[in-house]
């Protein structure tokens, strides 16, 4: 999800349903309600069980990266910012950083992001057209610390055989978190698919676009690791 809220991520595929987020009870404050009402017509992008076309969407044709689970929008505003040429397309399921995102999008000027209030698993099933993604950002998912819980996390064989469907060639797939357990079931995950390269041997480097932010330096002043973990589509 985001760097604010590291337990936030979006659904997980399931033969049974299950899913990867818990929704939060949290409340929409009134600068997040201003932002949604005002500018919510232009950014948000309604969910239908039906292919989308991108260009129209962002009224341009760029490359798009998809973040899942964006929690406040921290990290999202930061890297959409830093990219101007690529847009960003954005699920996130709870209501206080839909409209925490759309405020920074207005307090920044942003234009190249659209946000979809609903689960990514289905955006992606009946959504996104095949190979249209350039990069997916999936940042501080849940980790899910408990082992009955383990079958919840987002990154799953399942989950990534979706993502390899939308991404296209030379196409990226860069995970975070600082559950170290969870960061080793990613790189096995990443690892195990034909399809796939490590752009690094083993955990990569942070990427300059990714920011650090406070709850990630609180972390690491505490002492808690971050791993990155970033693969190629042949």
């Amino acid at each position: 999800m985001s760097f604010d809220e590291p337990d936030a991520p979006a659904s997980v595929p399931h033969p049974r349903g299950i899913r990867s987020y818990v929704r939060r009870a949290g409340r929409t404050t009134v600068g997040q309600a201003k932002a949604i009402e005002a500018l919510g017509p232009q950014y948000l992008l309604p969910y239908r069980p039906e292919t989308v076309d991108l260009a129209q969407a962002f009224g341009r044709d760029a490359p798009t990266i998809l973040e899942i689970g964006f929690g406040m929008g921290e990290a999202t505003a930061h890297i959409a910012a830093l990219m101007p040429e690529q847009n960003f397309l954005c699920c996130e399921v709870h209501p206080p950083g839909v409209g925490a995102l759309l405020k920074r999008i207005g307090e920044q000027g942003l234009s190249n992001i659209r946000i979809v209030e609903h689960d990514a698993v289905e955006v992606l099933d009946r959504m996104l057209p095949e190979a249209s993604l350039a990069g997916v950002h999936i940042f501080f998912p849940d980790p899910w610390h408990k082992a009955r819980h383990n079958k919840r996390r987002l990154v799953q064989p399942p989950f990534v055989t979706k993502l390899l469907r939308c991404l296209r060639g030379g196409g990226y797939i860069h995970c975070a978190t600082d559950w170290e357990p969870y960061a080793v079931q990613m790189l096995e995950v990443l690892a195990a698919q034909p399809a796939l390269r490590n752009t690094a041997e083993g955990f990569a480097p942070r990427p300059e676009y990714r920011p650090l932010t406070k709850f990630e330096n609180r972390g690491i002043r505490l002492g808690h690791g971050v791993w990155d973990v970033v693969f190629e589509k042949l």
